[in-house]
């Protein structure tokens, strides 16, 4: 299944390749993670250049298949606009299209459906602040009410007005989605998000009184997190990730 890669490499500038490179390493690590939905959900990233491109997984491939040269570049309507052997799944990418074409500064949008964050969508107090990673999730979060398939275009304006200027979605009885300028800022967030819902199930789990985290100190912890984590700490976490990746299997490179 996978395109051959000097074919693909050649046809685009260093900066897209190198885009393609990080964007298929976030793929891989999502599955690494077991975050993975067999061939569903997506994480996409716009492609360098003046146009409304995007680069988005070949539908039918799992996560830990693909490769940079097998991502799909697309419009906004979800066409291809490179020559590939593979096509993507267009109803997918309506979540993704509509954040893209709103948001400037969200380049990565990561979408996934993992058990514990769909667990915490379905709870009506959504993520509750019990713990610090949950204090950095709800430090710019966001909600958007459940309506079915993302399939109607008719539903992009209230999702867009929902997620804001915020960099974390809780989809209600769907799943999580964050947002960053590059796919370690989206990974790294997607990371702290999907772990405080698993903490918060956790703790659910153990059946005692839960111990909120008080108001004032959720009202500083967005400029705490700049300082601890450098601006949500990618560019130290992302390096190490790729070099993880490429301890186990250089192949997402191609």
């Amino acid at each position: 299944m996978q395109a051959k890669t000097a074919a693909v490499r050649d046809l685009v500038s260093a900066e897209e390749w190198q885009v393609r490179v990080d964007l298929a390493a976030a793929y891989r690590i999502v599955a690494l993670l077991g975050w993975d939905d067999l061939i569903f959900t997506h994480i996409s990233h716009r492609a360098p250049g003046p146009d409304h491109h995007f680069l988005i997984n070949p539908y039918g491939m799992m996560f830990d298949e693909i490769i940079a040269s097998s991502l799909v570049k697309i419009d906004l309507q979800g066409r291809k606009v490179m020559d590939s052997p593979f096509d993507i799944n267009p109803a997918g990418f309506t979540i993704h299209s509509a954040i893209h074409e709103s948001r400037e500064d969200a380049l990565c949008v990561m979408h996934l459906h993992t058990d514990n964050g769909i667990a915490v969508s379905a709870q009506k107090n959504g993520l509750l602040p019990i713990s610090q990673p949950s204090l950095f999730a709800l430090a710019s979060l966001a909600y958007h009410d459940y309506e079915g398939l993302a399939l109607n275009d008719d539903e992009k304006p209230r999702l867009v007005a929902d997620l804001g200027e915020k960099k974390n979605l809780i989809l209600r009885n769907h799943g999580l989605l964050t947002v960053g300028a590059n796919s370690g800022e989206a990974f790294l967030a997607m990371y702290n998000l999907e772990r405080a819902c698993r903490i918060q199930v956790m703790a659910q789990a153990g059946g005692g009184e839960l111990i909120p985290i008080a108001k004032p100190i959720l009202a500083g912890i967005e400029a705490q997190a700049k300082v601890v984590t450098k601006g949500l700490g990618a560019d130290l976490v992302w390096p190490g990730i790729l070099r993880k990746l490429d301890r186990l299997d250089t192949s997402y490179r191609e």
